[in-house]
C-alpha cells in the first residue's frame, strides 16, 4: 500500500539524516585517526557504514510500497575537536538528532494511521535507544579517564575489538 506524499517526505528527510550521520561519523573517524587511535577510528568507520545500511533500509521500505525515495541535500556541520571526548560528544548529539527524526516519523505515521510503516519505524526506535546508549557509555568512559594516555589507549583497544 502506497504511503501518502506527506509521509514519503518525512521518510526522505530521515534518509537524508542517515546519510548525513554516515558522513559525520566518517569525519569523526578522521579526527581520531589523526590522533593515532586506530581502534576508535575503526569503530567510527563501522558506525558510518551502519548509517548507510539504515538509509538503505528506509529506501527499501519506500520502494517496496511504490513510493519514490529521494536523498535530500547533505549538510555536515563543521566540527572542532580539542579532545577525544569531543568526538563522542558530537556523535551523541548526532544520534539524538537521528532519534528525534525517527520519533517525528513515528508521529506522522501514527497521525495518518499508516500501519504498514510501524514495523520499520519500531525497529529504528529500538536501534536508536541502543545507539545512544552505546555512544553515551563510550563518552562516559572517556570523561572518566580525562585524556589520560593509558586510559585512552585502553578504550581504543576495546573499541578495535568491538
Amino acid at each position: 500500500m502506497k504511503m501518502s506524499e506527506e509521509l514519503e517526505v518525512e521518510f526522505a528527510k530521515q534518509i537524508t539524516r542517515e546519510y548525513e550521520s554516515s558522513f559525520l561519523y566518517r569525519q569523526l573517524a578522521i579526527e581520531v585517526e589523526l590522533r593515532d587511535l586506530p581502534g576508535m577510528a575503526s569503530w567510527l568507520r563501522a558506525q558510518s557504514a551502519e548509517e548507510l545500511t539504515h538509509a538503505d533500509r528506509l529506501i527499501k521500505h519506500l520502494t517496496d510500497r511504490d513510493n519514490h525515495p529521494v536523498i535530500g541535500d547533505i549538510s555536515i556541520p563543521s566540527i572542532k575537536v580539542e579532545e577525544v571526548a569531543d568526538v563522542f560528544e558530537i556523535a551523541l548529539e548526532a544520534e539524538r538528532a537521528v532519534s528525534e527524526g525517527i520519533r517525528n516519523l513515528y508521529i506522522q505515521a501514527e497521525a495518518e494511521h499508516d500501519l504498514d510503516s510501524r514495523p520499520t519505524i519500531d525497529w529504528f526506535i529500538s536501534e536508536q535507544v541502543e545507539e545512544e546508549a552505546t555512544v553515551s557509555e563510550i563518552l562516559g568512559r572517556l570523561r572518566l579517564v580525562h585524556g589520560d594516555g593509558s586510559g585512552l589507549l585502553r578504550i581504543d583497544a576495546e573499541l578495535s575489538a568491538a
